[in-house]
């Protein structure tokens, strides 16, 4: 493994709080993050906010009505906030930069390289507006690509929460992390899966469901799918555990071999491009350590289109019906 961040690890992933029952709340993360950031203004002075002319989409904006002081708006020049967010750091704040995840992890991705990651200053980049569910806006703004960038640079924490709630814990747990991090918001709104207790902690996976016939990992707006997916499967008396990986890098080599041995498959799910990504990430720790049948969902080496959120993940095979039908197809190959 390379120099970095120390693995989080336990004898077993953790059980989580209860999933919310009846109509589910619907929260898009990016609100999530603007609370979680002006919450955590009145208790951390240190920190301080640059947006690239997006604060009402990123939702920074909450930030900077309650800390005007500390907030800055760098216009649309994105490599320029990366580089005033890096200065800040050196002088001991705690800088947030926010844009669009095709912005800040590909317009920027030199000065994040450059003057972040080299210097492993202690700089954290949440970017919203990923994936297919950016929805209308098309390819030019689906950024599919955002977690292999970041996850490839040496000492960058990546982290990718499912909800609201776990996304307001990310938040939190970044801002008190020394080192460069990379969190996804979405801008789409998907359901609250967890309640106030869920104990979130960087580099632990967690268990939404527990089985031994093979395991359903996911990140982000695909870890619902995937809970779906396997409600599906176990009326039909197929018992799949749902891991919530939310932490690509560092990512939960403890969970991961435990889900390779006691289930013996693997498929992965994410609202990215296949390669170099979230599933990437897991069969490099499957192929190290217990290699066991895998499937890797995702979009495969295609760009986005215009149209709304839940019909894109529709085209693109990523909703609940997709997943369940690659899980039957892994689990077939499993038997053989």
């Amino acid at each position: 493994m390379e120099p970095g961040p120390t693995l989080l690890s336990s004898a077993a992933p953790r059980a989580l709080a209860p999933l919310r029952r009846g109509e589910p709340l619907k929260v898009a993360t990016r609100d999530a993050y603007g609370k979680a950031l002006a919450r955590l203004g009145e208790s951390m002075p240190q920190i301080v906010v640059f947006d690239a002319d997006l604060s009402g989409s990123t939702k920074t904006s909450v930030f900077a009505k309650r800390f005007p002081d500390r907030f800055f708006n760098m216009g649309v020049a994105e490599a320029n906030m990366i580089g005033h967010a890096a200065g800040a750091a050196l002088m001991g704040k705690v800088p947030f930069a926010s844009s669009f995840s095709m912005f800040a992890t590909g317009k920027a991705w030199e000065q994040v390289r450059q003057a972040v990651a080299v210097p492993s200053l202690n700089v954290k980049i949440v970017a919203s507006h990923a994936g297919l569910t950016v929805g209308e806006d098309g390819a030019s703004h689906q950024m599919l690509e955002d977690l292999a960038l970041m996850r490839v640079l040496p000492g960058m924490t990546v982290v990718v929460p499912a909800d609201g709630v776990a996304t307001e814990k990310a938040i939190e747990a970044v801002a008190r992390r020394v080192g460069p991090c990379y969190v996804r918001t979405s801008r789409a709104s998907t359901p609250v899966l967890y309640d106030e207790a869920l104990p979130f902690e960087i580099g632990r996976a967690l268990t939404l469901r527990d089985g031994t016939d093979l395991t359903i990992a996911a990140c982000g707006v695909e870890v619902v799918h995937a809970l779906r997916a396997a409600e599906t499967l176990s009326a039909e008396g197929i018992e799949a555990r749902v891991l919530d990986l939310h932490t690509l890098k560092p990512i939960d080599e403890v969970a991961i071999v435990a889900a390779a041995e006691e289930t013996g498959a693997i498929l992965t799910v994410e609202e990215h491009q296949i390669l170099g990504g979230f599933g990437s990430a897991i069969a490099e720790v499957v192929v190290r350590t217990k290699p066991v049948p895998m499937r890797l969902l995702g979009v495969d080496g295609r760009f986005g289109q215009s149209g709304k959120a839940e019909e894109l993940l529709e085209a693109y095979g990523l909703t609940a019906s997709h997943i369940a039908s690659a899980a039957r197809d892994l689990l077939r190959r499993k038997r053989a």
